[in-house]
């Protein structure tokens, strides 16, 4: 037995859960908030129990001594030593890397080298590395890729139309992200329909606050929606996903505004916050439209256009499909935004929905397609976590 913990840090967070492999039991989850700030906070959740702690986080390294305080102070480890790795959630991979890997130094080099393409979160990652290393220098590190699953796209779908030496000097590509969630739901959708993922071409929507649809042919990622940067795609929570780039030019004149205050604009203030002027968080925006808001209904509307705009695309390029799995926190759990994206897509792709059984999952596993449907259609919680600790448990030989 081995305890693994899995750690998905941001440039003001870090999330972990600490595994008992290889039964793949969670010992304890929770997070820190709110680093660098005034006033952070600090919350483990374990045995059915969470406690809440209010207290500043300066930066990554507090952060860690928070966590390893509260795994010994709460007898969820008798000893840091019962630790024997740790996985680290990495956005950006570049071109570098296609799968998981064991950190050395060359890795750490890439890691930074690619921090222009997130700088939000390479730079975090690794600040969250060190102080990890430095509370335990005793065990080995894997870092799990956000880009590494769809570094299988051909260059018809990863390369952007402008001049080539873009890609060849800078870099500039489309490398997606929620990689890891596409993989699991990809994988646990071929085990429940019994077939192997080789043989199935699928399409997965990861759609949360961040949002991706991908296709994925023979268990390999032919297209996926996220560009260069998670900006790209479809429409998100504060996210405007693909516009037309003379939006940018013709807005940063209109408003006099600075390449990083349109960056803001665009990361910060679109999507469905910037339609509708509620909130980011699809639920309150249905509430907004059960009350009759017209802009409620619009940013409805929109994301739903957005979506199967992709989902049909995806469908041609795939051939045929198999399946479409609905993963995170839109996807899993609010089953009105399923149907009107299933009901846009029914006529065309052949689609057969039990819309009663829909309606009452919210979080759970569940096929929700009838046995007449072309392509089965599945809820899928996602597990990015258990991801990471499976490859840190293959890698390091645990």
């Amino acid at each position: 037995m081995s305890k693994v913990i899995a750690i998905n840090s941001g440039s003001s967070s870090l999330k972990f859960q600490l595994f008992d492999m290889p039964s793949e039991t969670v010992l304890c989850s929770g997070q820190a908030e709110r680093i660098g700030q005034s006033m952070g906070q600090f919350t483990i959740k374990f045995n059915g129990e969470k406690k809440v702690q209010k207290v500043p986080i300066p930066d990554h390294k507090a952060a860690v001594k928070l966590l390893m305080n509260g795994l010994l102070d709460n007898g969820i480890v008798k000893s840091l030593d019962e630790i024997k790795g740790a996985g680290h959630r990495i956005v950006q991979g570049g071109p570098y890397f296609s799968e998981s890997v064991v950190v050395d130094e060359d890795v750490v080099n890439k890691v930074s080298e690619l921090s222009d393409l997130a700088p939000l979160h390479n730079p975090a990652h690794l600040d969250c590395y060190n102080a990890f290393r430095e509370a335990l220098p005793q065990i080995g590190h894997v870092f799990v890729f956000d880009t590494a699953f769809h570094q299988t796209m051909g260059p018809e779908s990863y390369l952007f139309p402008v001049p080539y030496d873009w890609y060849t000097q800078y870099k500039i590509r489309r490398y997606g992200a929620h990689g890891t969630s596409h993989w699991y739901v990809n994988r646990r959708a071929a085990e429940l329909m019994g077939k192997p993922v080789e043989d199935l071409n699928m399409i997965t929507c990861h759609l949360g606050n961040g949002a991706s649809i991908t296709a994925i042919r023979n268990g390999k990622v032919i297209n996926t929606s996220m560009g260069l940067t998670p900006l790209g795609g479809i429409m998100m929570g504060t996210r405007s996903g693909d516009i037309d780039p003379t939006v940018v030019f013709y807005m940063m004149e209109k408003l006099e505004c600075t390449p990083q205050e349109m960056d803001t604009i665009l990361n910060k203030r679109s999507g469905m916050l910037g339609v509708s002027g509620i909130s980011s968080d699809a639920r309150d925006i249905k509430a907004a439209f059960d009350e009759g808001n017209e802009r409620a209904k619009l940013t409805i509307d929109l994301y739903v256009n957005r979506v199967i705009n992709v989902l049909g695309g995806y469908y041609t390029q795939l051939g045929h499909t198999d399946a479409i799995v609905f993963t995170a926190g839109l996807g899993e759990n609010d089953s009105a935004m399923r149907e009107q994206i299933l009901k846009h897509s029914e006529d065309a792709l052949g689609l057969s929905i039990d819309y009663e059984l829909n309606a009452k999952i919210r979080g759970e596993e569940c096929l929700i397609s009838r046995p007449d449907s072309k392509i089965v259609v599945y809820v899928i919680p996602t597990n990015e976590e258990l991801v990471i600790a499976r490859d840190t448990v293959r890698l390091l030989g645990l």
